[in-house]
């Protein structure tokens, strides 16, 4: 199946393309760690079904140094002992955040407690930036039916500038 439409071939679409990545680059060089800003990605991506995001941060994530074990059991975090107490912190808030409907009222107080043990104001803020922006990311990509598999690293940064 193709894309139905092509975010970076419509003027307007591109305008907002622009901004959006400007968001994300904002997220970028808060002090949340890379990591975890991939980390967090890919989950959520994975719980919305966007091929075209997961081959993204995937990819992103591994061009960065991450191992093929972490990204292969982000999936299953809850049952893996690769991810620190911070990186578990934050994977929860992701999930949480994101099946908003599943959980009924979002984030839980004790997800919220491990993620004010483990990160300062500003990360927590980046961290629910991170949530918000891919959650979006992934209904773009997902309305229009990019798909995934043809991502190379560092070509989004290309598209977008």
């Amino acid at each position: 199946m193709n894309a139905r439409f092509n975010m970076f071939e419509n003027e307007f679409a591109t305008k907002f393309a622009k901004r959006f990545a400007n968001a994300g680059m904002l997220i970028q060089q808060s002090s949340l760690p890379s990591s975890t800003q991939e980390l967090v990605s890919l989950r959520v991506s994975q719980i919305n079904g966007c091929g075209w995001c997961i081959d993204f941060h995937t990819k992103e994530a591994a061009a960065a140094g991450e191992t093929a074990l972490r990204l292969h059991l982000v999936a299953a975090w809850r049952e893996s002992t690769v991810f620190t107490e911070a990186e578990q912190a934050a994977l929860a808030l992701a999930e949480e955040g994101t099946r908003l409907a599943d959980a009924h009222l979002g984030v839980s107080d004790e997800t919220w407690a491990q993620v004010r043990k483990h990160y300062d104001d500003d990360q927590i803020a980046a961290l629910v930036a991170q949530v918000a922006l891919i959650n979006a990311a992934n209904r773009l990509a997902v309305i229009v039916h990019q798909r995934g598999g043809s991502y190379e690293p560092g070509m989004f940064a290309a598209m977008s500038s």
